[in-house]
């Protein structure tokens, strides 16, 4: 696993964790899915980059 893909992991993580949090605030659901696709978008790209398929 390289340092890029760790870091897109774990920055994955933390906005799935903001956007549960704000979920449970009751924030804007823009707000929300905004945080939720970031975290997916992130997530898979540090998936797709860690080398366990080459």
């Amino acid at each position: 696993m390289t340092g890029l893909a760790a870091l897109l992991i774990f920055v994955g993580l933390f906005l799935a964790g903001g956007a549960i949090s704000f979920w449970k605030q009751q924030l804007p659901k823009g707000v929300i899915a905004l945080l939720a696709v970031a975290s997916v978008m992130c997530l898979a790209a540090g998936i797709l980059r860690v080398d366990w398929w080459a």
